[in-house]
């Protein structure tokens, strides 16, 4: 029997009768024989009601006690999960972060785990008990609360699934897989059988919501295989292993299936993009450089950058990218630094949007960034800006041309056309 860690969102714990809904899915597969840990997120919208408490309380909120104050949340939704199991008949007990402990560094509010004390654990487990452990919290090195970061319980997840070296992680989420694209937005998209880690990152990592992009990144260090699934089915459904959703695994362990690749696996869509131009920066080297340092040293993450010629010589002006939440920190910034940077005017866009194909196929293949962009030329769609990486092509295009986009390519690329091979 398999050793397996499951993992529930805050959809899933939205109140007592979806927590009974959870426990009858975890009883089911300790019912199987296998040993079982759980990690649990806080019920849905309760770590934002906990974030405006602290703000609140103090705008200028000091981090560490801004950790003891969101990382209560999972607290509860893990000792609720534990009663409800014990109600039913199971053994089970809850283990908090600092219980295990899950070790951090101490970046509170976006610590990361260093290691994780899994002796007590196993012993747990290998004795038929279910462990349910807290999502998103960890301890630091001076012995205080931390937390990870939004969404940071599947990073929880995916290191205890590693800690205890368990056969897979199940993603618990509110769709049932990995799909071509939204499913919301193209009736056609499909569930993906099989994902590859590399696949996944970028789709995380360019809008799809199903995962969090650490949680992929750590389990294909630790090559740990990831199953996302619904936690929405019946009562009487039958239990994960019969039901798969997308397994996220390894290149090796995808070629060994002998499946028949697509060329593009998923197409991804992200709203929350600013676009920054600026005009008239001097050519000369080291120039560009004065206008992502301020950037750099207050983490803000940018994405796509084009550099152009202007018209006037020894000239040239500059555009990227940034998280829509940062434009208003980017833009002060920069207004700060104009003089060192030199630049002439700033403008700025947040109604753009970043839409992204992504495939491993995309290495033996050529032609995808052409079909792309003669895809959305052929509807009148213009690119803003262009980034890509071995398995990417992401373009900027305007927001209200999202949904039109992501159809177009969709089609483009046979997406919709016919069943993924099994």
């Amino acid at each position: 029997m398999a050793r397996i860690v499951m993992k529930f969102g805050g959809t899933s714990m939205a109140g007592t009768e979806r927590i009974r809904r959870v426990a009858n899915i975890v009883r089911r597969q300790q019912a199987a024989g296998h040993e079982v840990a759980v990690v649990v997120s806080a019920m849905a919208g309760e770590t934002d009601r906990l974030v405006n408490f602290c703000r609140e309380a103090n705008p200028l909120y000091d981090p560490a006690e801004y950790d003891v104050v969101v990382a209560s949340g999972e607290q509860v939704t893990s000792g609720l999960l534990a009663l409800t199991l014990q109600a039913m008949g199971c053994k089970a007990r809850s283990w908090l972060g600092w219980q295990l402990p899950i070790h951090t560094d101490d970046a509170h509010a976006k610590a990361r785990i260093e290691d994780i004390d899994s002796e007590a654990l196993l012993a747990s487990m290998a004795a038929g008990e279910i462990a349910v452990i807290p999502g998103f919290q960890g301890l630091s090195p001076a012995n205080r609360v931390t937390t990870l970061g939004r969404g940071g319980s599947d990073t929880s997840a995916v290191a205890v699934a590693a800690a205890v070296n368990a056969d897979r992680c199940d993603i618990y989420t509110d769709v049932d897989g990995v799909y071509t694209t939204d499913p919301r937005i193209v009736a056609k998209a499909r569930k993906l059988s099989h994902v590859t880690y590399e696949e996944m990152l970028e789709l995380a990592s360019v809008g799809s919501k199903v995962l969090q992009t650490r949680s992929v990144s750590l389990a294909m260090k630790e090559k740990v295989r990831v199953q996302v699934l619904s936690s929405f089915i019946d009562d009487d459904a039958p239990a994960a292993d019969t039901l798969p959703g997308t397994m996220i695994v390894s290149d090796e362990e995808l070629e060994g299936l002998d499946m028949e690749r697509q060329l593009i696996t998923g197409i991804a869509a992200d709203k929350n993009e600013a676009k920054v131009t600026l005009t008239r920066i001097a050519d000369r080297p080291g120039a560009v450089a004065t206008v992502f340092e301020p950037l750099a040293a207050n983490n803000i993450n940018v994405d796509m950058i084009i550099q152009n010629v202007a018209k006037d010589k020894g000239e040239t002006d500059v555009t990227f990218t940034v998280p829509k939440a940062d434009l208003l920190r980017t833009q002060a910034l920069l207004e700060e630094n104009k003089d060192k940077i030199g630049f002439f005017r700033m403008i700025s866009d947040d109604k753009v949007a970043k839409i992204s194909v992504v495939g491993v196929g995309m290495r033996s293949h050529a032609g995808v960034a052409s079909t792309m962009f003669k895809a959305l030329a052929d509807r009148g769609i213009n690119i803003q800006a262009i980034s890509t990486s071995e398995i990417k092509v992401s373009v900027l295009i305007d927001e209200d041309e999202t949904e039109l986009a992501v159809r177009v390519l969709h089609t483009a690329y046979d997406l919709d056309s016919k069943d993924e091979a099994a």
